[in-house]
């Protein structure tokens, strides 16, 4: 009974020794991993999806027609600036610089991007587009005699940038002008004091030009002597010439005639105008003989002295 238990309980072994064996040997499953397919959009590259950068713009206002530089990043290849609506061609250098010329626009604030090839457009920035400034150049002519009259006083500013509403300054005063051409305006010298004045074009209030001088000369010159009328014991001497005044004073060989210091002599000077002036001379002899005349305005300035053969 004993030796049947012991069999038995052996064989139970063995049996559970070659279980264990078995479950061993046997190869293990492994739980398959789901690989991710690849991705068939290409990676975006970096330059490409970051808009334009830019760090400067100089300068930051300007007129149309000047260079502005904008400093940065991101521009590609190509690029074009926009003025609000305006498309502003533009030259790209490296990716990282763009210049463009303002084009003619209305003076105002605009909005300043940059535009890619790609479509992609950065930031906006304010610009200020200024004013086209004008240019004086030269003043024709650069003097007017103190008494020249009407178209005589007619002067042109010569120059550039001259539009319709632009203003002309004698003096820091605004005077009529007459804009003939974006080259040209045409005015009128007040009546003012002998001196140099200054001539200034301003396109706006905060617009304007180098002022430019205009003499108004003052000195009288002598430009002929004639004998005019004849009288039984005196005859008339014209001087013809400029800026004559009323109290102007002639010097005949050193003996002065006229302006407010009487001589009591019979010999008389008569302002006509400031061109002329009328020597009563009264000769002591028909025989002609050299006379050194030379006109005195009452400020101490002097004409040339000229020399006349008369009685």
């Amino acid at each position: 009974m004993k030796r049947t238990i012991f069999l038995s309980l052996t064989l139970f072994v063995f049996s559970m020794n070659t279980s264990i064996l078995s479950a061993a040997e046997r190869p293990q499953r492994v739980k398959a991993q789901t690989v991710p397919a690849p991705s068939t959009a290409p990676t975006p590259s970096p330059a490409t999806v970051a808009p334009p950068n830019v760090l400067s713009v100089i300068p930051s206002n300007g007129e149309p027609g000047s260079k502005v530089t904008i400093f940065g990043s991101g521009f590609g290849e190509q690029a074009v600036a926009f003025l609000g609506s305006v498309e502003v061609p533009a030259k790209v250098t490296g990716g990282k610089q763009l210049e463009f010329l303002i084009p003619k626009l209305d003076a105002g604030l605009y909005a300043l991007y940059v535009k890619r090839s790609d479509g992609v457009a950065g930031r906006v920035y304010n610009f200020t587009v200024q004013a086209i400034r004008p240019v004086l150049t030269s003043l024709t002519p650069a003097s007017i005699s103190a008494c020249s009259q009407d178209a005589s006083r007619e002067v042109l500013a010569n120059g550039k940038n001259f539009i319709e509403t632009s203003s002309l300054l004698f003096d820091g005063a605004v005077i009529a002008g007459r804009v003939v051409s974006p080259e040209q305006i045409m005015f009128t010298v007040p009546q003012v004091s002998g001196g140099l004045h200054q001539i200034t074009v301003k396109n706006d209030p905060e617009n304007g030009t180098i002022p430019l001088a205009i003499s108004i000369e003052t000195k009288p010159e002598i430009s002929q002597v004639s004998i005019g009328n004849e009288y039984v014991n005196y005859y008339e001497l014209n001087i013809f010439g400029k800026n004559y005044h009323q109290n102007s004073a002639i010097y005949v060989d050193g003996q002065r005639i006229g302006g407010r210091q009487e001589t009591g002599d019979r010999d008389k000077l008569i302002f006509d105008d400031c061109t002329r002036l009328i020597y009563q001379r009264h000769p002591y002899s028909s025989v002609k003989k050299d006379l050194r005349i030379q006109v005195v305005n009452p400020g101490g300035e002097g004409s040339q002295v000229v020399n006349v053969s008369v009685p």
